[in-house]
């Protein structure tokens, strides 16, 4: 997949930039996206599986143990088929970030920022393309393990039912956090008939209270 220019806005907030970004960050960005876009090469994995929501859970044909919490219940009510969703810009995105943090640190930022923005890119793409190829009548926003109450420990179990590490080198450490960094998991539901869209803004973030964007007056959502 081949990555499109991203929004400089979009990365200057994950800089924690309020307002309108100035010449000097503009700058920085605009050269972090150039080589962002001319060195990564990002890929991405997706599966589909059934859906059955169960007292116990939401149980997905392609995982043996359960999607729990009230959060993915209801973001998954009514779908009959879901979409596993991986995707990373690769450890050569880690590898940039830490050469150039050695002695940029200004840029080193920039270019983790960039990165950010970009692998959402890549999910909105992603999708794109899946989505292009099912029989998807109606479906949800993604959904990602540790968003809400669905815990961030089952992120293991998505990449084991995706073959992640073997089909695009992507895996989690003990704590759940995936490596490379700049990575995503995520759920799709799929319906035959409408399905509700809310709850995903700063209210079902288990990060609200210590979100950068929030004391900023932002979302991530923008």
């Amino acid at each position: 997949m081949k990555l499109d220019p991203v929004s400089l806005e979009e990365a200057a907030r994950y800089m924690g930039v309020r307002g309108e970004p100035d010449e000097a960050v503009y700058g920085l960005l605009s050269r972090a996206d150039e080589i962002v876009r001319t060195s990564l090469r990002p890929k991405y994995v997706y599966r589909e599986t059934s859906v059955d929501l169960t007292e116990n859970g939401v149980k997905l044909g392609c995982m043996d143990v359960p999607l729990t919490g009230k959060d993915i219940s209801a973001h998954l009510s009514g779908c009959t088929h879901a979409v596993l969703l991986a995707a990373t810009l690769s450890s050569e995105a880690d590898k940039l970030i830490r050469q150039y943090s050695i002695r940029d640190m200004a840029f080193s930022l920039a270019l983790d920022c960039v990165c950010s923005a970009a692998v959402e890119q890549v999910c909105e793409k992603a999708e794109e393309e899946i989505f292009a190829s099912l029989d998807a009548p109606y479906r949800t926003w993604r959904f990602s393990p540790g968003y809400g109450d669905l815990p961030l420990e089952l992120q293991s179990a998505v990449l084991a039912a995706l073959n992640a590490q073997r089909r695009i080198g992507l895996t989690a450490t003990a704590n759940s956090l995936l490596i490379p960094s700049k990575s995503v998991t995520a759920i799709i539901g799929i319906s035959d008939s409408p399905v509700r869209q809310g709850g995903s803004g700063c209210g079902s973030c288990n990060m609200r209270e210590r979100c950068a964007f929030r004391k900023g007056g932002k979302s991530c959502k923008g």
